[in-house]
């Protein structure tokens, strides 16, 4: 009864305190746009590495003045913190993982895609391996023919977690840099083609 109370509790406030901690941070940092002018109006997946996915709603807001997208959140108690939290910032939500309901969250990414949200993914979520990129953002991409924009968050001072992501957190009063790949077309790739660019565009600004 405790635990789901605390939990409770939880999901209350820590989202809440987690967006105005997020804004905070966005406002004490320079932010520097490494990045193509614009992409075009039609869907597009968002995608960056795990441990940087905390500033990720503000390269997106760079190219949609209107929030229309859905991300992609594992199903258990920690994505629920996250769903919470994001969508105090206008983003909708599609739970699932490569561990858990990760056909139902493909299924369900692959149609939203065909309905006109942009589809933000950590291609190494939930659990890792850190920085390897799974099947789901390659086969949502080709199933519902969109092209693929790669993020790079890289802010000059952060903290690291002790995590399998090395999750960064960007401290105050730095800079973020916001780099993005162009358009990515995987139509006509397989499977570990498509993988093996995602990595080396991912990797062109490494650190």
């Amino acid at each position: 009864m405790l635990k789901k109370f605390s939990r409770a509790l939880a999901l209350f406030v820590v989202p809440f305190l987690g967006s105005l901690f997020i804004r905070f941070l966005s406002l004490t940092n320079k932010k520097k746009f490494h990045t193509i002018a614009k992409i075009g109006d039609e869907p597009t997946i968002f995608a960056c590495w795990h441990g940087e996915l905390l500033m990720l709603p503000y390269l997106y807001f760079y190219y949609r003045k209107v929030p229309h997208a859905k991300v992609l959140i594992s199903s258990h108690f920690d994505g629920n913190l996250i769903s919470k939290t994001i969508k105090y910032f206008g983003l909708d939500t599609i739970a699932g993982s490569s561990n858990r309901n990760a056909a139902k969250a493909l299924i369900q990414g692959i149609k939203a895609l065909k309905d006109g949200y942009d589809i933000g993914i950590t291609p190494d979520g939930p659990k890792g391996p850190r920085r390897e990129v799974a099947d789901g953002i390659i086969i949502m991409a080709q199933k519902a023919k969109v092209k693929i924009v790669l993020v790079n968050i890289i802010p000059s001072r952060y903290w690291e977690f002790d995590s399998w992501d090395k999750f960064r957190v960007p401290k105050p009063f730095g800079t973020l840099n916001f780099y993005s790949s162009g358009m990515l077309d995987v139509s006509e790739m397989d499977l570990e083609e498509a993988k093996s660019l995602i990595k080396k565009e991912f990797f062109k600004h490494e650190y």
